[in-house]
């Protein structure tokens, strides 16, 4: 059962690998003996999580993060996508954009937004979790989102255009830069295309979608 779950940490996260095949409720039990062993490891510690080895759906993700709250101290500030790995991937996700964001003067929110939360800044504004299905998040001026964002997003709330939108999976409700709402669909499916964070920003009158760290070397 050892080798069902393997846990690897380093300054900025928490790499948790999941056997695919077996059964998830004996993946649960490998999993909560692994963290019992090592929770004097983490007391305190504020970390992004990272899954690997098997695709979760919202319901087990939820049960993961219920178990490393019940058995350790590790505050999880979000949830980063298979595509980044390493400890410089969570440097850049984790302390890169937070620090570009700062700089502006920006606000920060800790922690994921559920159904029917609304977050509004007067400036911009990083999330450190998750935007859910329901929620609103809204700035008058940029968006990062450490997390994924599955809610509605509104930057450049007082009609400002050159904003952005930041997240590290973006499959929103609503997507609004200034005045201009962005399809659904176009986004859904650019957002497939796209591989770790990606960037909303406007280019004429749509919304378009970029690979963040493409956008970044421009």
């Amino acid at each position: 059962m050892d080798r069902l779950v393997t846990l690897k940490s380093n300054r900025y996260g928490l790499g948790i690998y999941m056997d695919a095949e077996v059964p998830f409720d004996i993946l649960m039990k490998s999993m909560e003996e692994k963290f019992q062993k090592a929770a004097g490891f983490f007391q305190g510690a504020q970390m992004a999580v990272q899954f690997s080895g098997r695709h979760l759906n919202f319901t087990e993700e939820q049960a993961v993060l219920d178990l490393i709250a019940q058995t350790t101290d590790i505050d999880v500030v979000c949830i980063i996508d298979n595509e980044a790995s390493g400890e410089m991937a969570y440097k850049s996700i984790v302390e890169q954009t937070v620090s570009n964001v700062h700089k502006r003067d920006g606000q920060f929110y800790k922690g994921t937004l559920s159904k029917k939360q609304v977050v509004e800044s007067d400036t911009s504004i990083v999330i450190l979790g998750d935007v859910e299905v329901g929620a609103t998040v809204a700035a008058k001026g940029n968006i990062v989102i450490i997390g994924a964002l599955h809610g509605a997003a509104h930057a450049g709330a007082s009609g400002d255009r050159d904003t952005y939108i930041v997240a590290l999976s973006m499959q929103p409700q609503s997507l609004r830069i200034g005045d201009v709402e962005a399809r659904r669909q176009a986004i859904y499916q650019e957002s497939l295309g796209i591989k770790g964070p990606k960037i909303a920003t406007i280019d004429g009158s749509r919304i378009y979608l970029d690979p963040l760290a493409d956008w970044s070397n421009e």
